[in-house]
């Protein structure tokens, strides 16, 4: 099976959850990756270094400069006549280009696999993760995202894949790039850091929110989330918050702090190695899935916490 897998970047380095969804593709047959952007000669040379992947199909045009769905989508439909399957990132960047492709070759999507069962068979979470659907294809072509905190990383270095270079697309004129608000932190990625430390709505404001959070995450040297509940009441940045429709993490350590835990927000956490819970409610449901959990109050708990760390 010849299995072509999107690479997702900032235009410096891979993306972690490409590195996912190329092992998630190493289980299905021989892979090749497609770089696209413009000026992506670093991008190559790291996907070329990735262990599994045998080639490397490079893309390189201002068209594609901010991977943007209706110019990257035509020109991989087009590739796909030589691959059985494709995949990507189940990240926003991802989701935003694979159901174009999907559409394009006409066959369903399988969204947001969490384990490869065999050639066209694949597991994935529905309900909020309470259920998994076993979900078998029949298409002649396979389109796939790929959860990212399921699937192991692809080491960084070892491999000696050999890069082609394809022809580029076309500028569809169906969108333009504006402009990327992008927050900078020195704080690990949230998606990809080993501790997060997550605050909720019972940290009653944004300053709160920074005056208690931050200062654990700092000493823990975690990354900062939020509950959905927090980020819609203007405490902390969207790009904050875990949840089914927020990030899908999967840390060492995850810490929720005043979160009461929603069915939503345990969607995007429950699979943490080590959950620790501080809430006032003995009975909140984060308890439930807790594997250590503090009852009392946030505000005296935290600093003391703090102090000892």
């Amino acid at each position: 099976m010849k299995v072509l897998v999107w690479v997702e970047h900032d235009n410096g380095a891979v993306k972690d959850a490409t590195l996912s969804a190329i092992t998630a593709a190493t289980k299905l047959g021989t892979v090749t990756a497609l770089v696209t952007g413009s000026r992506v000669a670093p991008v190559t040379a790291s996907t070329a270094s990735i262990p599994g992947v045998e080639k490397v199909l490079v893309a390189d045009d201002d068209v594609f400069e901010h991977a943007l769905p209706e110019n990257v989508a035509p020109m991989v439909a087009e590739l796909m006549s030589g691959y059985d399957a494709f995949l990507a990132p189940a990240t926003s960047a991802g989701k935003n280009v694979t159901p174009r492709i999907a559409a394009l070759l006409d066959v369903m999507q399988i969204s947001d696999i969490i384990s490869v069962e065999s050639g066209n068979t694949f597991t994935r979470p529905i309900y909020a993760g309470n259920v998994i659907a076993t979900v078998m294809s029949r298409d002649a072509k396979i389109v796939i995202t790929v959860r990212a905190t399921a699937f192991e990383k692809a080491p960084r270095e070892g491999g000696s894949a050999t890069v082609e270079t394809v022809k580029a697309g076309t500028d569809a004129g169906l969108s333009n790039f504006v402009g990327a608000e992008i927050s900078r932190s020195e704080r690990p990625e949230l998606t990809s850091a080993k501790v997060v430390v997550s605050g909720g709505r019972a940290l009653g404001s944004a300053e709160q929110f920074q005056a208690i959070i931050d200062p654990l995450a700092d000493k823990l040297g975690a990354a900062v989330g939020a509950s959905r509940a927090a980020v819609d009441a203007g405490y902390a940045p969207n790009d904050y918050q875990v949840g089914q429709t927020g990030k899908i993490v999967a840390p060492e350590v995850y810490l929720a702090v005043g979160i009461s835990g929603a069915i939503q927000h345990l969607a995007g956490m429950k699979d943490s190695k080590i959950i620790v819970a501080i809430n006032k409610d003995e009975d909140a449901p984060i308890f439930q899935i807790a594997d250590v959990g503090l009852v009392g109050d946030l505000f005296a708990i935290v600093p003391e916490l703090i102090s000892k760390l």
